[in-house]
This record gives structure tokens, sequence and C-alpha cells, in this order.
């Protein structure tokens, strides 16, 4: 897989140190920077401080290009919103009284285009968890547009909600699982990227001892399907009183390598 990078918005907490000697290189060059928003004035507007008492404003009509409403604006909570977050945006204009005009809506666009026309499904993309939901966790993959992982492509082991995986603000490498061109809507997976059975059965031994979660204990009265790792899940014999999600003790009896199996016993 190619790793592709189109960092989010806040990835690292970057701050573009944004200057008289360099806001004209900037705004020649096209530069997608990054910024912290201190304010949001009465008509929406949004103000980033700089250095040499530079300030930068963005448009309400410049925040965004994708949620955006009938009038062409985006909505009053995506202005506000902002306030005390990163956004990314390009130099627009610069005036005459050290002010900047900004504009985060070129970045979207040109994400947008990116989307369209480079993403491509099995790359590997750098993003921010930005919300979570029952059936799964929406994660921003670059210039403010968000892609889906369901709640089945976090791990191989089942899990009951996403938050046993993912945090909001977390940094993550996702794979693209599938894209709709014409409604730029993103699917992704995140379980590819926590190593192959193989990887994660070499981790462990036979014989060994180590800690697992118990996983669908009412389901299967055959066995107890315990995790080892998100990718890697073994059984052990059924015991009663045993919780989901609870911690226990086992012991690798077996690593089957062609059945993809692991056999365990709790101790």
């Amino acid at each position: 897989m190619n790793t592709l990078q189109f960092k989010p918005e806040g990835w690292e907490n970057e701050i573009t140190r944004l200057n008289e000697n360099n806001v004209k290189q900037y705004y020649n060059e096209g530069n997608i920077l990054q910024g912290l928003v201190k304010e949001c004035d009465e008509q929406y507007n949004l103000y980033i401080k700089f250095e040499d008492g530079l300030t930068g404003i963005m448009p309400r009509e410049e925040i965004e290009a994708i949620n955006i409403e009938e009038n062409g604006l985006p909505r009053v909570n995506l202005c506000t919103g902002k306030v005390h977050k990163f956004v990314q945006f390009k130099i627009k204009e610069m005036t005459n009284n050290s002010e900047v005009i900004l504009s985060r809506k070129e970045v979207q666009e040109q994400a947008l285009d990116w989307v369209k026309n480079d993403l491509k499904e099995g790359q590997i993309v750098t993003g921010i968890v930005k919300n979570i939901r029952p059936y799964g966790a929406f994660i921003e993959i670059g210039g403010g547009i968000v892609g889906l992982v369901h709640i089945e492509d976090l791990s191989i082991a089942r899990i009951k909600t996403p938050y046993e995986r993912l945090k909001i603000g977390q940094k993550v490498d996702i794979v693209v699982k599938s894209i709709n061109r014409e409604t730029g809507k993103i699917i992704l997976s995140y379980k590819e990227t926590l190593g192959s059975w193989e990887d994660n059965a070499k981790k462990f031994e036979q014989g060994a001892k180590t800690t697992g979660i118990v996983r669908e204990t009412e389901k299967n009265k055959n066995g107890i399907f315990i995790e080892l790792t998100p990718n890697l899940v073994g059984m052990a014999e059924y015991q009663e009183g045993l919780q989901y999600g609870q911690n226990v003790d086992v012991m690798i009896k077996k690593i089957d390598n062609q059945k993809k199996k692991v056999k365990l016993m709790i101790i």
C-alpha cells in the first residue's frame, strides 16, 4: 500500500509562522498553512493572530466549501465551532493595513479535487478522529474531508463500541476502502493497519502466558473468544461468570498457522 500525505487540520498542532517577511512568499506559492482561530465576530468571520502584529481574517464565505447553506454560506455553528481550533487556509489577499485575508474554502476545494482525481482505494492516509457514533467513527483525512470507518472495520475482534478502539482527537493511519467519485463519500478501514493475523501471531509463543480481553461470551457456549490483540483472537473453553470486556490471564495452548487459529487456556 502507498502512503499519501495530505495532513488533516490539527495534525501535530503545527502553526505556520506567518510574518511580514514571508507572507508574500506564501501568497505567491499558494501554500496550505495552518493557524489557531482566536475569535469569531458578529458576522461570523474568523480571526487568526500571527507575528509582527499581523491579523488573519477569514470571511464567513471563505470558511467552508462543503457544508454550505442555500445562500452559499456555512452554517453559523460551523463558524463559531472553529474558535480555539486549528484550521488550514491559503492566503487569498493582502491588505495595506497589516491584515491578511484567508480562505479555508480554497483548501477544501483542493482537497475535493484530490479525492476525485488522485486518492486511490487501498492507500493509507493520515487522519484525526473527529466524531464517534455507535456505528463507527468519522475521520478527517485532510482539508476538512471526512470519511467514515464502520465499527466492523475497526478490528478483527468484535467490539460493542468504537470507543474501544478510538478516541476523539486521536491521530491514526487509515486505509481508503472505497470512494464515491461523484458524491465524494469515503469509506475507511482501520483494521488493516493493525497488522495481519500472521504478524500478530508472531508476538506469541506456544506455552506462553499473557492477558487477553473476553469477547462474545453469550453467543458461543462451546468456547469463549478472547482478544489477544485487536487483530488476533483465540478461543478458550467456556467458563461461567466471565463478562464481556473482562481481562483474563491465559496460556497459549496452540498456534495453528495453517488454519489461523489460536487455542487458549484460562489460568
